[in-house]
């Protein structure tokens, strides 16, 4: 999967590094914007600046950190989810933020649910936009190792000849491009890989925070059956489905993805 943004960050939007894990992973963070911080976790189309951290940087500060091994780190000291969770734990120290609001979406919103379990709290409000984790044999999940581009753009979007399938489409002109897709992929396949089950289903009764659940209703990647497994195992959460989109509400349906989020985070 390509990443569909390919203009630099604007200029107002900040970047901030630091050395994780004992000074053996570096990390990468966007910073925007003024207000109570949200954390926002980005899924395997990359980081890009999109209408959802526009819209949220107008109200909050938003840190967007690289998804460790998208900038071609080692991913060597995070070896599985609960690496990664604690990561982010580090994280959030290294940005001297005791508590946020976590946003993030497919893979994203897999690691920020382990977060939320995991460093109750911390998260003081959740929001997952069709998140991985489980698995069902009646709705499995593709197998996104071995999946070409061009299929993967079909079970993203709800209409696969609209502009975000077109944006989406494999750079194919552009080689640099393509490994730096690859790498983000790959990236994620290393937390994933064969199954992104990795037993999220036994720790999400932990999560305490406030959730939101945003589903698009033509989810072909993750269906919407998930919701509803999410959101039976959440304490505390609200479910709401986007028309007219797929795994890419943000993008493909940005107007009513932001009004929903902006709604609950207030």
């Amino acid at each position: 999967m390509t990443n569909v943004m390919t203009n630099p960050m604007p200029p107002y939007v900040l970047e901030r590094n630091f050395e994780l894990v004992n000074g053996q992973v570096p990390a990468k963070v966007y910073v925007a914007g003024s207000g109570e911080p949200v954390l926002y976790l980005h899924g395997a189309d990359g980081l890009a600046w999109n209408p959802l951290l526009e819209a949220l940087a107008g109200q909050y500060t938003v840190y967007a950190p690289e998804h460790p091994g998208a900038g071609q780190t080692d991913l060597l000291h995070l070896r599985d989810m609960w690496d990664l969770a604690l990561y982010y734990d580090e994280l959030l120290d290294a940005l001297q933020l005791p508590t946020a609001a976590v946003v993030g979406h497919s893979f994203g919103g897999m690691a920020a649910a382990e977060l939320a379990a995991n460093s109750r709290p911390r998260v003081s409000k959740l929001v997952l936009i069709a998140p991985i984790g489980f698995w069902r044999d009646d709705a499995p999940i593709a197998d996104l190792a071995g999946i070409s581009p061009e299929q993967l753009i079909q079970l993203l979007v709800h209409d696969p000849s609209g502009p975000l399938a077109a944006a989406l489409a494999p750079p194919r002109h552009d080689p640099q491009a393509m490994f730096e897709a690859a790498v983000r992929m790959a990236s994620i396949l290393h937390f994933i890989w064969p199954l992104p089950d990795k037993g999220l289903k036994r720790r999400l009764h932990r999560v305490a925070a406030p959730t939101l659940l945003l589903w698009g209703t033509g989810d072909k990647l993750v269906s919407p059956v998930y919701a509803e497994e999410f959101d039976s195992r959440l304490s505390d959460s609200r479910l709401e489905l986007i028309e007219n989109a797929g795994h890419l509400p943000h993008l493909e349906q940005p107007t009513a993805t932001c009004e929903r989020v902006l709604k609950f985070l207030r």
